[in-house]
C-alpha cells in the first residue's frame, strides 16, 4: 500500500499536479448571482493564476450561515474565507461607513478602488476588522429608489413608504427622507415584495435583475452618484491563513486587496447595466431626480455624515479628512 501511494505522487509530481492547498469558501448568495460569478469567481481564478495553480479555493454548495454571520464564521474558523455587507451587523462596523454616504459617484469600479486605497490610509489602523485576515473591499454602484407605488419625484413622495433596506448608512438615509426603513439581507427581497411587506427597495440598479425583481418593480428613481452605497469585505480567518504557506500567502494578498477592488467594481458595473437594461425592457418607469430633489436629499442626509464623523472621532480617525481623501480619490480615478 505504501509503494502504492508513492507511486501515485510521484505520478502526480510528474505530471505537474501537486497537492497544493485548498480554501473552503462560505458563499451565501446563489452561484449565479453577479457577487459569485462576476466578483467572486474571478478573483479565485486570479488566486489560482498567482499561486500557479498551488492556491485554490472551493465555494462550498451551501452557505454555512445567514448572511449577517458571515464575518464570525470566518473569525471562528468555520469557514476559510467569506464575504459579506458590513451593516448587516447594525453598529458593529462603524469606519466602514466611509464608503456608504449618499452622492459618491456612479462606477462601482471607482468607488471599490478608492475606498480600498482610503481604507488603507485612514482606517486600518483602528483595526475594526480585528479577528480576521481583511483580503478586500468593495461597494456595489450608486444606490436606486425603487418601489411598486408611485412615482418618486422629490423627498416628499417617500413619506410613509415601507422600503427594504440592507443597514448601514442607508438605514439613516432612508428614515431621514422620511421612508419607513425595514432592514432585512437583500436575499429577502423578492418574498418583500412580493407578499406586499415592502413597497418598495433601496439597491442598485444590478439588484433588479439579479433578484428578479422586474416584474415587482414598477418605478425607479436614479441620483447622480447614488442615493447611498453599500461596503462589503472579504475576509480570511487569521489561522488559516498564518497556516499557508508563504508563496501562498504573498500570492493571495497579489490577487487581492486593490486588485480585488478592481475586479469587484468591474463586476458590478457590468451587473448594473445588465438591470438597467432588464427593468427598461419590462417599462419600469425611470426617472433621474431634479436638482431640486437632490437639494432636498443633500440637505437632508448632509448632518448623518457629519454625525458619522463625530462618532469615528473616538476611534483616533479624523473622519473629515478621510471622506475628502475619498472623494478626491474618486474624482481623480473617474473617467
Amino acid at each position: 500500500m505504501r509503494l502504492q501511494l508513492m507511486g501515485l505522487a510521484v505520478a502526480a509530481l510528474v505530471s505537474g499536479q501537486a497537492f497544493g492547498e485548498t480554501l473552503l469558501m462560505s458563499s451565501w448568495l446563489p452561484p449565479k448571482h453577479p457577487v459569485v460569478a462576476n466578483i467572486i469567481q474571478p478573483w479565485i481564478d486570479a488566486v489560482e493564476k498567482e499561486s500557479n495553480g498551488d492556491l485554490k479555493v472551493r465555494i462550498l454548495p451551501k452557505a454555512l450561515g445567514a448572511p449577517p454571520a458571515h464575518f464570525d464564521l470566518a473569525k471562528d474558523g468555520v469557514a476559510a474565507l467569506t464575504y459579506g455587507v458590513h451593516g448587516y451587523q447594525p453598529g458593529r462596523f462603524q469606519l466602514t461607513s466611509v464608503a456608504e454616504m449618499p452622492f459618491l459617484g456612479d462606477s462601482a469600479e471607482v468607488t471599490s478602488v478608492a475606498y480600498w486605497r482610503i481604507h488603507q490610509k485612514h482606517l486600518a489602523a483602528a483595526k475594526e476588522h480585528e479577528g480576521v485576515k481583511l483580503l478586500g473591499l468593495m461597494t456595489h454602484g450608486p444606490g436606486v429608489i425603487l418601489n411598486a407605488v408611485r412615482p418618486v419625484n422629490s423627498v416628499a413622495d417617500l413619506d410613509g413608504l415601507k422600503m427594504r433596506v440592507g443597514g448601514g448608512v442607508v438605514s439613516e438615509v432612508a428614515k431621514g427622507l422620511g421612508a419607513t426603513p425595514m432592514l432585512a439581507s437583500a436575499t429577502k427581497n423578492y418574498e418583500m415584495l412580493s407578499s406586499g411587506v415592502a413597497d418598495g427597495t433601496l439597491l442598485p440598479t444590478e439588484s433588479v435583475k439579479s433578484f428578479k425583481l422586474t416584474k415587482l418593480i414598477k418605478h425607479a428613481t436614479t441620483l447622480p452618484g447614488g442615493l447611498y452605497n453599500t461596503s462589503f469585505f472579504l475576509v480570511m480567518n487569521e489561522a488559516k491563513f498564518e497556516g499557508l504557506s508563504e508563496a501562498n500567502q504573498q500570492a493571495l494578498e497579489r490577487a487581492s486587496g486593490e486588485n480585488f477592488a478592481r475586479i469587484a467594481g468591474r463586476g458590478w458595473d457590468a451587473a448594473d447595466a445588465a438591470g438597467l437594461t432588464a427593468m427598461q425592457a419590462e417599462g419600469v418607469e425611470i426617472l433621474s431626480a431634479s436638482e431640486a430633489m437632490v437639494a432636498q436629499v443633500k440637505a437632508i442626509t448632509d448632518p448623518i455624515e457629519a454625525a458619522w464623523v463625530a462618532k469615528v472621532a473616538e476611534s483616533g480617525v479624523d473622519g473629515a479628512q478621510a471622506m475628502a481623501d475619498l472623494r478626491a480619490e474618486i474624482a481623480a480615478l473617474s473617467p
